[in-house]
């Protein structure tokens, strides 16, 4: 694998839920009426900052709220969590409640972090609420559709709610984790190169060590790791390819690196074509599915037509395809990924 740092836009805008999205969501139960909005968590007085253990600053903050305000927010969020996790059935918040609440403004949704507690044993769970933005919705999607991994999530107007996604940071990993003694460096290595493949077919952008988690299991005769995207900003967006391959960013040399000590070129085809079988098997099974995601999203504005342009060019130079010139936006593009690796498999 080759390193070659990458820069991404600073500046990507948040694209509005349209209304044929919306449709969409209310089609695949993505959609609730939510008792708070995310502007009423933005209604706080003043914050003061969240420091880690090691007094550094961890870019999230704790704001204060008006004593009024207090108990409508805490009891809202109880619902809200209830309509994530069973539905709307009460019975499981009883005994909850809300024990923190955190803002980041950080990143393009600036989410709030909620830390939800059982009292009668004292353990916890989270979830965010965040500024709707039709490029992660899409990127939600695919990740449910085209991943070995599952996504909960609602949407209600400009808000966004998100389960926790339960790993350890691939920053943390890459730098305390990664040769572990009792950890298989090939295991992990098979594992990047998987999603590595993944974010490229599915054009999922900025997978850095810091937006994506690291899933450590242990099996009856060894550990099993997988990595998950936690960030769907950058879903479609840039024209840069390399955006695409999380190979490129210099957060992950660490798995790079491991990478090139513990697999040659053929595991690394090899793997690579595990997961795009499996994409096949995934493609054929929500194909109905799938196919209402495409009209949906072909129809919206969720980059720049300098973007596009940019990224069939590159995509057609990658896989030698003049078949991506012809694509007219990325929607276009990700269909055609799919129909090759479709042909491919077949062959």
């Amino acid at each position: 694998m080759q390193l070659k740092d990458v820069k991404i836009s600073r500046k990507k805008p948040i694209f509005p839920v349209s209304e044929n999205l919306h449709k969409y969501l209310r089609t695949y139960q993505r959609d609730a009426r939510l008792p708070i909005q995310y502007e009423d968590l933005k209604a706080f007085t003043e914050s003061f900052p969240i420091m880690d253990k090691d007094g550094k600053d961890t870019l999230w903050e704790s704001p204060i709220y008006a004593q009024g305000q207090i108990e409508e927010l805490h009891n809202g969020l109880k619902i809200i969590y209830a309509k994530l996790k069973a539905s709307g059935n009460l019975r499981i918040v009883e005994h909850k409640y809300i024990d923190r609440i955190d803002y980041c403004t950080f990143g393009n949704t600036h989410p709030f972090r909620i830390r939800i507690v059982n009292r009668l044993n004292d353990v916890y769970d989270y979830f965010y609420v965040k500024k709707a933005d039709a490029s992660r919705i899409y990127g939600l999607e695919l990740e449910e559709i085209l991943s070995p991994n599952q996504v909960n999530y609602l949407v209600d107007g400009n808000t966004m709610i998100e389960e926790h996604i339960v790993g350890l940071p691939g920053d943390v990993f890459n730098s305390g984790k990664l040769y572990q003694d009792d950890f298989n460096p090939t295991r992990i290595a098979k594992e990047f190169v998987k999603f590595n493949e993944r974010c490229l077919v599915t054009l999922l952008g900025d997978m850095r060590s810091y937006n994506f988690v690291v899933q450590i299991t242990p099996d009856f005769d060894d550990i099993q790791f997988r990595i998950r995207a936690i960030d769907f900003d950058q879903q479609f967006y840039e024209g840069n390819i390399r955006v695409y391959m999380p190979q490129f960013f210099k957060e992950n040399y660490p798995l790079v690196k491991l990478c090139m000590e513990h697999l040659t070129e053929k595991t690394v085809q090899q793997y690579k074509q595990e997961e795009l079988s499996s994409l096949v098997h995934r493609v054929r099974s929500e194909r109905h599915r799938l196919t209402d995601l495409r009209d949906v999203s072909c129809k919206e504005e969720l980059t720049t037509k300098e973007n596009i342009q940019k990224l069939k060019e590159s995509m057609a130079k990658y896989y030698r395809d003049d078949a991506y010139r012809r694509c007219r936006n990325m929607t276009d593009i990700i269909e055609l990924n799919l129909k090759n690796i479709i042909r491919q498999v077949k062959l």
